[in-house]
């Protein structure tokens, strides 16, 4: 008994832990945006490209400061290559040799250089380089922020549509459960045929099952926001914008004339950003023809022992030093340095023809962005003005069914109507909220 009691507090604590684990999360659209840009994974990456190319600009600015290096170098002649001379030197007979080694058997030098480059065109276009590579993951960062937001303004409709959906749906399915009890009572009565009590029960399935339908939608959804945001997809969350309020607020015609300067789209900065990239590595190519000078200086210290006793005190040790320059011109390479600047040339022709391409597509993009958010908005009046006459109609029939003037396959089909006019409404608020975001993503700065 003890145990079983042990082992149930122990649950209770792990589902308590679990919960309290959970973060709960309240959004408006706004407040979701500004969530998503700090905390979306594919943003989090993007900053750290950011920081990985700053590293990358101070490793190519870093190639023309002072380089200095040391290190030892030890030498161990457990075997002492040997030489001959004349065995006279050393009191021997003229004619003969004797064998002399020499060196020590240990050696040892430590040593240090500086080296400094002076000149060389490859390292003044690589600084260049090195700005517009950090510029474009910049606007990379940029154009992640902007389309993190339109995603997360299309989940963010996405869960208010399904929410409305099931609204609606419950609210149907509840008149309609009402007028096919009150049917079935008249027919218990005699007064109508089965068929219209039939006809109701279908119509009335059909509904819960497009309801269970919406439900697991709504689900999904909720999880595909929560990605958008970089949340745990268990995580509660609530939103606070209704559809009806943003669809209201995303309706502004004046919006659609402004200005579009194609200049300013992150799309055309980054296709500049790459037309920048191939004038440098054009550039660079040409700058391999030009001499390179560096200069560098060395000093160290060099000892020899027939033991290994360098670290004890009055050794010997012999200095030395030196300052160098290196001067290399290039002279001929056989016509393969020629070769890689036209290709770099061909490359960079190539990139002006992108951008121009680039440049005509974003034109027409504005153009169909503002066309179709045009639309939306007259789509959306149609829609509910057609609402209107749906719900009069239906409600029409309704009475007439209820009294007997009509037949159930005429209240039938205007519940069809209402219902179709009902998801058309709703879908044409969303497709306010999601091309206004469209078009805004062509004109953002």
């Amino acid at each position: 008994m003890k145990k079983t009691f042990i082992l149930m507090l122990t649950f209770l604590g792990a589902g308590v832990y679990a919960q309290d684990s959970n973060k709960n999360y309240s959004f408006s659209l706004q407040q979701a945006i500004a969530h998503a840009i700090e905390y979306n994974y594919s943003s989090i990456n993007s900053g750290r490209s950011i920081e990985a190319a700053k590293e990358k600009k101070w490793e190519t600015t870093a190639m023309g400061l002072p380089q200095i290096n040391a290190g030892v170098d030890y030498t161990n002649n457990f075997v002492l290559q040997k030489s001959v001379v004349p065995a006279e030197f050393f009191g021997g007979k003229p004619g003969e040799y004797a064998e002399v080694a020499f060196g020590t058997k240990h050696s040892m030098i430590a040593r240090s250089s500086i080296s400094q480059l002076l000149f060389d065109g490859s390292y003044i276009v690589a600084l260049q380089a090195s700005k517009t590579y950090l510029a474009y993951y910049q606007n990379a960062k940029k154009k992640s922020d902007i389309e993190i937001k339109e995603m997360v303004i299309n989940s963010y409709g996405n869960v208010l549509l399904a929410k409305e959906n099931i609204a609606i749906l419950e609210k149907n399915i509840a008149s309609l459960t009402k007028t096919l009890n009150d049917t079935r009572a008249t027919y218990k009565n005699g007064l109508i045929e089965e068929e219209s009590v039939e006809q109701l029960e279908i119509t009335l399935a059909s509904l819960e099952s497009t309801l269970n339908y919406n439900n697991r939608l709504l689900d999904i959804t909720y999880k595909m926001l929560k990605i958008n945001l970089g949340i745990d997809i268990n995580d509660p969350i609530t939103l606070t914008d209704k559809l009806d309020i943003l669809t209201v607020q995303n309706i502004d015609a004046s919006f659609s004339n402004s200005n579009f300067d194609v200049n300013s789209n992150i799309d055309y900065k980054i296709a500049s950003n790459f037309e920048e990239q191939r004038t440098l590595e054009y550039k660079l190519e040409r700058s391999k023809a030009l001499p390179s000078l560096s200069a560098n200086f060395n000093f160290g210290y060099t000892a020899y022992k027939d033991q290994f006793d360098f670290f004890t005190k009055n050794q010997n040790w012999f200095n030395y030093s030196n300052l160098g320059l290196s001067l290399n011109v290039p002279i001929f390479s056989s016509l393969a340095r020629s070769s890689r600047t036209q290709q770099a040339k061909i490359a960079l022709d190539q990139a002006k023809t992108t951008l121009n391409e680039t440049e005509q597509k974003l034109k027409l993009q504005y153009a169909a962005a503002k066309s179709e958010y045009e639309y939306s908005i007259a789509d959306y009046e149609t829609a509910k003005s057609n609402l209107n006459l749906a719900e009069r109609i239906e409600r029409k029939q309704q009475i007439k069914f209820s009294e007997g003037l009509s037949t159930s396959f005429d209240f039938n089909d205007a519940q069809r109507q209402l219902y179709t006019a009902q998801q058309k409404y709703l879908q044409t608020m969303v497709n306010i909220i999601n091309k206004k975001a469209s078009l805004e993503k062509i004109i953002t700065q």
